[in-house]
């Protein structure tokens, strides 16, 4: 069930899988696109909130101009599809659930996150720079 109206969300939803993010919508979705053991897997956990349509969203994609990005991308979106994002979150941990919230994982293991007090306040630049500095390093 979600809690915010579909027509409302889905075109935020495809800000990102217009632009070639996979969502993922089940428990079995997100168990195998972040259980991979090969390869570097982008997640982003999708919001309704502001600092994801300004900063987390553009920025993200933006990085994506990069020489060096992952091989897989993906998204989910909290408070629409909850229990992919709670599945999500426990790849996620030890960090505490934040949304928006963008993380890197390499060879099935968290290499780099950005929760949310990484996001707001700051530039789609600035999220693009740190992302692809993670890219660069790990992709």
């Amino acid at each position: 069930m979600s809690m915010y109206p579909l027509e409302l969300v889905a075109p935020m939803e495809r800000d990102l899988t217009d632009y070639g993010f996979e969502g993922l919508t089940t428990v079995e979705e997100v168990d195998k696109a972040l259980g991979k053991t090969e390869g570097t897997v982008l997640l982003v956990v999708n919001s309704v909130c502001g600092c994801a349509a300004a900063m987390a969203r553009p920025g993200t994609k933006l990085a994506l101009t990069n020489d060096k990005k992952p091989d897989t991308l993906t998204t989910v979106f909290a408070g629409v599809h909850m229990d992919a994002t709670n599945k999500a979150r426990e790849y996620l941990l030890p960090y505490p659930p934040s949304s928006p919230c963008i993380a890197l994982f390499k060879d099935g293991e968290l290499v780099h996150v950005l929760e949310r007090h990484h996001i707001e306040g700051r530039s789609a630049e600035m999220i693009a720079t740190n992302l692809k500095q993670a890219f660069d390093t790990y992709c």
